[in-house]
């Protein structure tokens, strides 16, 4: 249940934004779920199709940086590692200086 109610709320979003934006260009998922789970990924974004936003099964497998949607599809959808400890190194090392 809670996986369920995880991707439908991604997918509420996802929505809510597109309503808002008037357009997507790309999804992106990033961190450590959106950057290691392809199940949550390919279910968040499940039966969007429409908007044109869909996963490659084939695509969404695998590490590193990459787009996951087919060639063909009108949104990108990417994933892209992120290193949060290294921001955050970062920002207090310019906050201190």
């Amino acid at each position: 249940l809670a996986f369920d109610v995880y991707c439908h709320r991604i997918r509420k979003y996802v929505g809510a934004y597109h309503a808002t934006l008037g357009r997507l260009d790309a999804v992106v998922f990033t961190a450590g779920i959106g950057e290691n789970s392809a199940a949550v990924r390919s279910a968040s974004l499940a039966g969007l199709d429409g908007w044109g936003i869909a996963v490659d099964p084939d695509r969404n497998n695998g590490k590193g940086m990459r787009v996951i949607s087919p060639p063909d599809a009108r949104v990108a959808v990417c994933v892209v590692p992120t290193d949060e400890e290294h921001a955050i190194a970062e920002a207090v090392t310019t906050f201190l200086a």
